[in-house]
């Protein structure tokens, strides 16, 4: 038997899959949490075989719960199910430690392979991301500033220096809905779940001072 513990701030959601993981009589549900805190706290408590852990968290992010739950035990088995259908988002996952992502569109089969395979110790990627996700995969060290274009780099800086997104439309001669979206995609590439991990990881790959 699968011991599973759910980290997805979205109780529907998570009653949803527990029910559809439980009726194959092989997994069970230990635990489950609404928040990245609670969820560090369950693992550690009930030491699951497996952690369903989704990335849009309201407090510390899914990258981050995972990336935490690695550094304490190497051999933590972990899946991120996240709503984003986007090879960037599945990579910062594995980066972090995840062995499989899944997205939240995915027929319910993918879900049950993909849980039955990470708790073999494989790695499980979405169907519908797998080659692009080998195709990032195969472009060589690409550190998070690769992914960003010159513009997107430019935008950073200026959040970086703590400008509003006014006074940064202003200075590149953009609308702001322009720069509300490019932030946003910059998110989206450096897998940060909200702009805590934005500035963390953008100061890991040298953006400003």
């Amino acid at each position: 038997m699968i011991q599973l513990l759910l980290i997805d701030d979205h109780a529907v959601v998570r009653q949803g899959y527990r029910r559809l993981l439980e009726l194959q009589g092989t997994m069970t549900v230990i635990g489950e949490a609404g928040t990245g805190e609670d969820g560090m706290r369950l693992w550690r408590e009930r030491q699951p075989d497996l952690c369903i852990v989704d990335l849009a968290l309201p407090d510390l992010g899914g990258l981050e719960v995972i990336a935490r739950i690695r550094q304490r035990d190497h051999t933590a088995r972990l899946l991120a199910f996240s709503m984003h259908r986007d090879a960037l988002w599945a990579l910062r996952a594995l980066e972090a430690g995840a062995l499989g992502y899944v997205t939240k569109s995915s027929p319910p089969e993918v879900l049950l392979q993909a849980v039955s395979t990470v708790a073999g110790r494989r790695t499980f990627i979405s169907p519908d991301l797998a080659q692009e996700v080998r195709q990032l995969r195969g472009e060589g060290e690409r550190g998070p500033s690769d992914l960003l274009t010159p513009r997107e780099s430019e935008i950073l800086r200026l959040l970086l220096d703590g400008r509003s997104v006014a006074d940064i439309a202003t200075t590149l001669s953009l609308s702001p809905k322009t720069v509300h979206n490019t932030h946003y995609q910059i998110k989206a590439k450096l897998g940060a779940a909200n702009d805590f991990e934005l500035v963390r990881l953008a100061r890991r790959v040298g953006f400003g001072n």
